[in-house]
């Protein structure tokens, strides 16, 4: 194998670039960002993933890994570009469409192109008609397959070689090179399966997590109206040896579990009864969080004749991490702050150092002056801070 282009550098697209790079693999890199691609030529890289830099600058030191605006011959094309949903929550897969038409110029026969971005259901397919419709030539003479990814943040190095992966084509012999590109790097099994099978097994793992969380979330909603602890009822059940429940919080983020059931709804809205609710209830606990948040203000005034100091800890999509992608939290904390006037909210994130629209505060500090702190992500930092007599705690994440 010569050389590997793939299209998207980020979340994805860099740690793949960098474990391949690592492996002695040339990969021509491509994103629309310039800035993007500037950092990433100086061997720098532009989000936070532990490992990530040292693998990228080494890997641009040694000349196997080369980001650039445009495509170039290869033998393996990897589409890795974001896929997001409209205002009618509907799958919108126009970049992966984009990106298979920049790269249909430089096709030539037995080149195989994979797509990893989370996509509907018959995606790969109409990848492959663009193609043809572009290069009729290869018609049938080119390898399609799909290959959904399945990391954490946090955890992505690891978690690209260590994590089994699931590989369709739309031929056996799609799937068979698909299958042994990836063991030049992955650890974990391969499964074998065809393209449509493969596009759904992504949609279904993170729609399965999200109805799992608005369990939780919704056991949250009633044992606060019951006056239960949902911590200890969730501890307690979970003894069990058939039960386990997740914890409940503030809603769900991320750029998987908040968006793929929506892949799955907008082809299949009539069989999707449960998948809807679960994202219903997802979204609400965001709105029902805010309003208690917002409760616990408005009777702090009436008791105290003041209004109150707010802290809101968190505004990443989960613990410890930089990425604020669908976050409930950064949700959260901007329809609190519409419902306030003139009094002091203290809005924290210890994993960003700067936002471009709220001001942050030091999580020592915040929880030191406020009279009411609201915690929104189970970051590490804040399960050491000791809170006075005086202050209301409001645990939303299990803190």
């Amino acid at each position: 194998m010569n050389k590997v282009t793939i299209l998207g550098l980020g979340y994805i697209g860099l740690p793949t670039a960098a474990m391949l790079a690592s492996k002695d693999v040339h990969v021509h890199g491509v994103d629309i960002n310039e800035g993007v691609v500037e950092t990433i030529n100086k061997g720098e890289v532009h989000f936070h993933e532990p490992d990530l830099e040292r693998m990228v600058s080494d890997a641009v030191e040694k000349k196997l890994l080369v980001a650039s605006l445009e495509p170039q011959q290869s033998e393996i094309y990897l589409i890795v570009v974001p896929t997001p949903f409209n205002d009618k929550k509907e799958p919108d897969i126009s970049f992966v469409l984009d990106a298979a038409s920049n790269i249909s110029e430089f096709l030539k026969e037995d080149d195989l192109i994979i797509i990893e971005s989370t996509s509907p259901v018959g995606t790969t397919e109409k990848v492959k008609n663009l193609v043809e419709v572009k290069r009729p030539d290869l018609r049938n003479k080119l390898n399609f397959a799909y290959c959904p990814e399945r990391v954490l943040p946090g955890n992505i190095m690891y978690e690209l070689i260590n994590n089994d992966r699931v590989v369709g084509g739309l031929t056996k012999q799609a799937t068979e090179m698909a299958s042994e590109f990836y063991e030049l790097f992955v650890e974990g099994e391969i499964h074998k399966t065809d393209a449509k099978t493969a596009e759904m097994c992504k949609l279904v793992e993170n729609s399965s997590r999200d109805v799992q969380i608005a369990f939780a979330n919704e056991l949250s909603l009633i044992c606060e109206k019951a006056g239960i602890n949902v911590w200890e009822l969730i501890d307690l059940a979970n003894k069990h040896p058939r039960v386990n429940i997740l914890k409940p919080g503030a809603g769900v983020g991320g750029h998987c579990i908040a968006v793929d059931p929506y892949f799955i709804l907008s082809d299949y809205p009539l069989e999707s009864q449960l998948i809807a609710k679960a994202r219903e209830i997802n979204n609400y606990k965001s709105f029902w969080v805010a309003e208690k948040i917002t409760e616990a203000r408005k009777s702090f005034e009436i008791e105290h004749g003041r209004k109150p100091k707010l802290a809101l800890m968190g505004l990443a999509f989960k613990p410890n991490v930089d990425d604020l992608r669908e976050s409930p939290a950064k949700y959260i904390v901007q329809k609190v702050i519409q419902d306030m006037q003139d009094e002091d909210v203290y809005i924290v994130e210890p994993n960003i150092e700067s936002h471009n629209i709220f001001k942050l505060t030091d999580y020592a500090e915040a929880t030191a002056s406020a009279d009411i702190i609201a915690y929104l992500v189970a970051h590490d930092e804040f399960k050491s801070i000791k809170l006075n007599s005086n202050q209301i705690e409001l645990n939303f994440c299990g803190v």
